[in-house]
């Protein structure tokens, strides 16, 4: 089981669409677990503040090193009394953190338990980042209104290498980006997919697929996603 606590000021976004299929059914099987802490019950005064203007000035506001920290504390001595191995690793969802990939996917599916900090405003304190060595990831080269949609990117993309929780573990081995496992596809888009009708609005399936030549389907899907690959992603051809 993997436990995956989120750090937000929006709470009930929680499970959200993870609550829905695959990943749905895998939290009703108990392979994993979500619990969203609600930031602002850890600020200072009546009022719920979790930020403050920068020093140095500049626009936006800035999260309070004080106040996440006493979440992040909270979360981690509740984990220290369980039966972890190791505590859980702390990210933090941030447009400057170093790409998210399927291979940190993969790493992160052998975690026992993940805390996920979800920014808003113009970030959070530097130092609190400093203080518990958090690991900055992005999920691409732009710019969200906070980390709860990032959030539920990586929670759905580490689940899908977690055991048990898809159906067919070759599904994952083929598809884009897919498993180690799988050196066939390594840096290589997926393939086209068919099924029934076989022809639609004048288009056919490709003969190939419907003759049962499994030799000559798998050397087809191999050609087609190098050609997808080098149309759409040709930096991972050079990788």
């Amino acid at each position: 089981m993997i436990n995956f606590k989120i750090l937000t000021i929006f709470p009930d976004l929680f499970p959200g669409p993870l609550a829905a299929s695959v990943t749905g059914s895998a939290l009703e099987k108990n392979l994993w677990s979500c619990e969203a802490i609600n930031i602002r019950n850890y600020a200072k005064d009546k009022r719920g503040t979790v930020d403050d203007t920068p020093y140095g000035g500049g626009a936006g506001m800035v999260l309070k090193a004080d106040v996440i920290a006493d979440a992040i504390d909270d979360a981690l001595s509740f984990d220290k009394i369980r039966t972890y191995k190791k505590l859980p690793k702390i990210i933090y969802l941030s447009p400057r953190g170093k790409v998210f990939t399927q291979k940190i996917a993969r790493e992160l599916a052998k975690e026992e338990g993940i805390i996920l900090l979800c920014g808003r405003y113009e970030g959070v304190d530097q130092r609190v980042l400093n203080e518990y060595e958090i690991e900055e990831i992005s999920i691409g080269d732009y710019v969200l209104s906070g980390g709860e949609i990032a959030a539920y990117v990586v929670i759905d993309a580490v689940l899908r290498n977690v055991e048990g929780v898809l159906g067919a573990d070759e599904s994952l081995h083929e598809e884009s980006f897919g498993s180690a496992n799988s050196e066939e596809y390594q840096n290589l888009l997926e393939y086209p997919h068919y099924t029934k009708p076989q022809e639609w609005r004048g288009q056919k399936v490709p003969e190939v697929l419907t003759q049962g030549h499994h030799k000559k389907i798998a050397d087809w899907r191999k050609e087609q996603a190098i050609a997808i690959t080098k149309k759409n992603r040709p930096d991972l051809l050079k990788s």
